[in-house]
């Protein structure tokens, strides 16, 4: 099969098409023929080495895929034939940027119905990151005035139409560029990152969803007894002790592999009440070019590779 794989640390150029063999499932695990893998800011962070979460290469980089079960082990949840999405084994390699991929049954759930391969490949590990923080830490219901940073990215597109699946008020931070798509997405009121101070605009929510490694910022804005879900400040030991001691609650979110709620988000997309949007997709070979466009950090919704 083809498969990328990176030799060192670098540029989007380390990523080398390479042909291996194709990985047998063990008991438990199914073979999946990946029709598309979807790419995250976490993939360059790991690749360029600004996030060690591999360790040192050789490795392979990426995680959301969607496909065809082939082969099925023993015990197995799947049938061959199923169609399934996930983002197996995070935070270990999956190398998900591959013809096929081996994995836990117990970690992928059925593709939604209503979706194509590539946009099924688009949701998990950010759409799973939004839900982990607001739903499985927070438990936002009706009522509750959310605030989400970075509202127009991949985690923060699907955490808009989350907690408004929810019943909450939704207050999103974006780019006047990207006021129609957040509000197509349901968010009540937009804020202008580039000309407003959200923590002056802004006061007494019950949720910030922070992904821009600004937690203290986002503290000033809670209520007391608020929650600080933090994405990329999630091991900050420090950070959790000064939130806790201005009487809010800290939530530090590593996302990982969650059947249940793949299954519910899956329910919500095919209701139509949560759709991915995906700017571009490339083929695999191109995925160089994909890494270049998400690490200048602009990308509306997700980038997909086709395999």
């Amino acid at each position: 099969m083809r498969a990328m794989i990176q030799k060192s640390f670098g540029g989007p150029e380390v990523l080398e098409l390479v042909n291996s063999e194709r990985p047998k499932p063990l008991a438990g695990e199914v073979l999946v023929k990946v029709r598309a893998s979807a790419i995250n800011p976490v993939d360059v962070a790991v690749r360029s080495g600004a996030f060690p979460l591999l360790g040192e290469p050789p490795f392979g980089v990426g995680w959301d895929i969607s496909g065809v079960v082939e082969e099925v082990g023993p015990g197995a949840g799947f049938a061959v034939g199923d169609e399934v999405y996930g983002m197996p084994f995070f935070p270990r390699a999956a190398t998900g940027y591959a013809e096929y991929v081996a994995a836990p049954s117990s970690q992928l759930a059925r593709k939604p119905a209503s979706l194509d391969h590539v946009h099924a490949a688009a949701v998990p590990l950010a759409a799973l990151t939004a839900w982990q923080g607001l739903v499985g830490a927070a438990d936002v219901k009706e009522g509750d005035r959310v605030l989400i940073q970075r509202a127009a990215g991949g985690v923060g597109h699907f955490a808009v139409q989350i907690a408004k699946a929810r019943g909450a008020h939704v207050i999103a931070i974006a780019s006047e560029a990207r006021r129609d798509f957040v509000t197509g997405l349901g968010a009540d009121e937009i804020i202008d990152y580039r000309t407003t101070d959200f923590t002056e605009a802004v006061k007494g929510v019950d949720v910030v969803l922070d992904s821009t490694a600004q937690g203290d910022l986002s503290l000033g804005v809670l209520r007391p007894g608020g929650v600080l879900i933090t994405i990329l400040e999630h091991g900050d030991e420090e950070l959790a002790a000064r939130v806790e001691a201005a009487g809010r609650r800290f939530a530090g979110i590593l996302v990982e592999p969650d059947q249940r709620a793949l299954e519910a988000i899956a329910e919500l997309i095919d209701a139509g009440r949560i759709r991915p949007y995906v700017e571009r997709t490339f083929p695999l070979e191109e995925v160089g070019k994909a890494h270049d466009l998400v690490g200048a950090g602009h990308v509306q919704g997700k980038i997909v590779l086709t395999v």
